[in-house]
């Protein structure tokens, strides 16, 4: 393309601030020309230090959705917008970059790869840690066969007291849920992605509101306030697959455990197995003897260099996106596999509030 791809962001807050622009800045192919936000002064901050010299404000997307000349849209707004900001600008013919997790409810995320079907134009979610360079080595790995039939994983978020305490974390009207929809969205998506298995059975899952109203808590963002605390603290699930392989979730925002670590994965195969639970660590046999192997993910190897050279994986992700809408390059995360993320993720939620197992047709 001769011309620079036009975007638009929908939602001015942390994630767009913290990860988006800063990933665009860094993007020679594309200009940000529009900025939409609920509180007007933030779409306006943004703009004028990520927007074009013309960049335009909007309080109402669907006003921004108007302008034909944006090609792209990255929606980064709490979780009950995700659905209808992003079906709206796909209707509109713009390509989309969803936040994770894909939607607050599966019937949303149903919607969302519903419409990126029927208008033909790309769709893809904010699942950045499959841009890890480890993530990227195991998965090469995982799909040349060299831990066999993966039958066994677990999917980690484990924090021991880091509760986000900014914006509507912990709102669950705006964000459907607490740790499970935010960090535990992550594991899974990076577990079942380095199994490429996308077809549950059953899910059994739990959650906890235990610490929530707890004071003086040691968080690392300073405490939460009590009263707007109306999220689990933790959540657990145990997923069956099509084919009987199983999957343990793992994940909490508060928890009285020493053994924390997110959005990593531990697999097992039938001829090795892996985890990223101190760098990453491949585990097999060979000839009757034990072994651990410790793949070198920095690339150095002389003294005060680093042969890395690696983008940072919120700049891949964003690079690989525009590839696909520029180059027609094949997306990483398809929408159809984000979506059955948020259909286990709304089974572990409905198994607790049932206390019984939720089965897929």
């Amino acid at each position: 393309m001769d011309k620079k791809v036009k975007v638009g962001i929908i939602g001015c807050g942390g994630i767009a601030n913290g990860k988006h622009l800063p990933s665009l800045k860094n993007e020679e192919r594309v200009e940000v020309v529009a900025f939409c936000d609920i509180i007007i002064e933030r779409a306006q901050k943004a703009a004028e230090e990520y927007g074009t010299k013309d960049a335009k404000v909007y309080e109402d997307y669907k006003e921004m959705l108007k302008d034909e000349s944006i090609d792209t849209i990255h929606v980064c707004t709490p979780n009950r917008m995700h659905a209808p900001c992003t079906v709206d600008a796909l209707h509109a013919g713009k390509h989309v970059i969803c936040e994770k997790p894909m939607a607050k409810t599966a019937a949303d995320a149903r919607e969302m790869v519903k419409a990126a079907k029927e208008t033909g134009k790309l769709l893809t979610i904010g699942y950045q840690n499959r841009y890890r360079k480890d993530s990227r080595y195991l998965k090469a790995l995982t799909d040349r066969g060299d831990l066999g039939e993966i039958y066994f994983a677990k999917a980690h978020a484990i924090r021991r007291r880091a509760v986000p305490t900014w914006g509507v974390f912990c709102n669950e009207y705006e964000q459907g849920g607490g740790s499970l929809i935010d960090i535990g969205t992550h594991a899974l998506d990076l577990t079942l992605w380095m199994m490429d298995n996308y077809k549950p059975k059953a899910v059994l899952g739990s959650a906890f509101k235990k610490l929530g109203k707890q004071t003086n808590t040691g968080n690392a963002w300073g405490d939460w306030d009590p009263e707007t605390f109306t999220v689990e603290d933790s959540a657990f699930g145990y997923i069956v697959m099509e084919d009987g392989a199983a999957i343990m979730l793992e994940s909490s925002w508060a928890l009285n455990t020493l053994e924390t670590g997110e959005a990593k994965t531990t697999l097992c195969g039938t001829k090795a197995g892996a985890d990223m639970k101190d760098g990453l660590r491949i585990n097999k046999c060979d000839m009757g003897v034990l072994q651990t192997v410790l793949p070198a993910m920095s690339g150095a190897g002389v003294d005060f260099y680093d042969a890395s050279g690696e983008m940072s994986p919120a700049q891949l992700e964003c690079k690989t996106f525009y590839d696909a809408v520029i180059d027609g390059k094949e997306l990483v995360v398809k929408p159809e596999q984000a979506c059955v993320v948020t259909e286990i993720l709304e089974a572990i939620y409905q198994s607790n509030e049932t206390g019984k197992a939720v089965y897929f047709a």
